[in-house]
C-alpha cells in the first residue's frame, strides 16, 4: 500500500510538475523523492509520471491519483486536529492565506493583541494573489483565507469580517485636493490607477469606473498598493485604496492626499473562509471574533461585521 508520504510526493509533483521544486517543497532531496515516486509506481503496477528532460506530466492515471490523494492527506489533517482540538481552541498553529492588498496593514493591527492574550496560538502567514490561495486553501496548504468577499464554491464555508472603505487617493495639486470630502459622481472623466487583474481589489475598482464613468488605466497596472501611490504622486492619475492602507502609508506620508466619499462610500467586506466541514470550523469562528473585537477597539475607519 502506497505511504501517506508517497502520497504527499506525488502531490507536490502534480502541483509543481517539477521534481526539484516539488522535492524542495515537501523538504527532502530530489533523489529521495524520485525514488519513492517510483517506488509507488510499482505499488500501483502503473506510470504515474512522465518524466524526460523537458518536462514532468502526470499521466491520466497519475492525475487522478494526486487528487484522490489530496483528500487522503486532508482527511489525515482532519484526524490531526481532532487531536489538537481536545486542549481547547486557539493554541495550536493556524495555516493563514492573505491577499496582498490586506496582509501587511490588517496583521499589524490584530497580531500583538491575538498574542497576549492566545500565546498557544501561532499563526503561520502566506501572501498572494486571489487565485493562488483559493487553490491552496482546497489542497489543505493552507488552513484559513482573510480575504474580500464573497468567494464562489459550495465548498468554502465564510464568515464576514468587516467592511472596508475605499478612499479617493490624489496628487497633491489635484482640484479634489482643496475638498474635505468628494462624491463619487466626481470621478467621471478621472483616469483610475489600479492593481494588475487578478487581484480582487482590481475588480472591485473595474465596476466602479463603469459605475461613475471614469477611465480605467490599462497602460499603467500597479503590482502593489505602494506601487500605486508612487505613480499617483507622479500625476499619472489617482486611485481608490483600501481604508487600512491610507492608514498606515498614506495618513503620514507627504507625497499623496487622500479624501473620503461623502455618504456611504465604495468599499470591500473581508472574511474568513475554510473549507467545509472542518472539525476546525469552531475554532475559526472563535478566531473571527476575537479579530472583530480588536478591530471594534482599534480601527475606527472599519464597519464591523462580525
Amino acid at each position: 500500500m502506497p505511504t501517506l508520504q508517497q502520497l504527499r510526493y506525488l502531490v507536490a509533483v502534480d502541483d509543481t510538475l517539477h521534481f526539484r521544486r516539488a522535492a524542495e517543497a515537501c523538504h527532502v532531496t530530489q533523489p529521495t523523492l524520485s525514488a519513492q515516486i517510483k517506488d509507488l509506481e510499482s505499488k500501483l503496477g502503473a506510470v504515474l509520471v512522465e518524466r524526460s528532460r523537458a518536462r514532468v506530466v502526470m499521466t491520466p492515471l497519475g492525475a487522478a491519483v494526486a487528487d484522490h490523494a489530496r483528500r487522503a492527506l486532508r482527511e489525515v489533517d482532519e484526524i490531526r486536529n481532532l487531536s489538537v482540538l481536545n486542549g481547547g481552541t486557539l493554541q495550536s498553529t493556524i495555516k493563514v492565506g492573505i491577499v496582498q492588498s490586506l496582509g501587511s496593514y490588517l496583521l499589524p493591527l490584530i497580531v500583538p493583541d491575538l498574542h497576549q492574550s492566545h500565546p498557544k496560538l501561532k499563526l503561520y502567514v502566506r501572501e498572494g494573489l486571489p487565485h493562488h490561495l483559493t487553490e491552496a486553501l482546497a489542497t489543505g496548504a493552507v488552513d484559513l483565507l482573510l480575504f474580500p468577499l464573497p468567494v464562489r464554491g459550495a465548498e468554502y464555508d465564510q464568515l464576514s469580517l468587516f467592511r472596508e472603505p475605499l478612499l479617493l487617493v490624489i496628487p497633491h495639486d489635484h482640484p479634489f485636493a482643496a475638498r474635505d470630502n468628494i462624491t463619487p459622481d466626481l470621478l467621471k472623466g478621472e483616469t483610475i490607477l489600479a492593481l494588475e487583474p487578478g487581484h480582487k481589489l482590481y475588480e472591485q475598482v473595474r465596476v466602479i469606473c463603469d459605475q461613475y464613468g471614469a477611465h480605467l488605466s490599462h497602460d499603467y497596472e500597479g503590482t502593489s498598493l505602494d506601487t500605486l501611490r508612487q505613480m499617483v504622486a507622479m500625476g499619472m492619475g489617482v486611485s481608490l485604496l483600501p481604508a487600512l492602507y491610507v492608514k498606515s502609508e498614506v495618513a503620514h506620508q507627504d507625497i499623496v492626499v487622500a479624501r473620503r466619499f461623502e455618504g456611504t462610500p465604495p468599499s470591500r467586506t473581508i472574511g474568513m473562509v475554510w473549507r467545509q466541514g472542518t472539525v476546525r470550523e469552531q475554532e475559526y469562528r472563535d478566531l473571527g471574533r476575537e479579530i472583530c473585537a480588536i478591530l471594534k477597539a482599534g480601527a475606527p475607519e472599519l464597519t464591523i461585521l462580525g
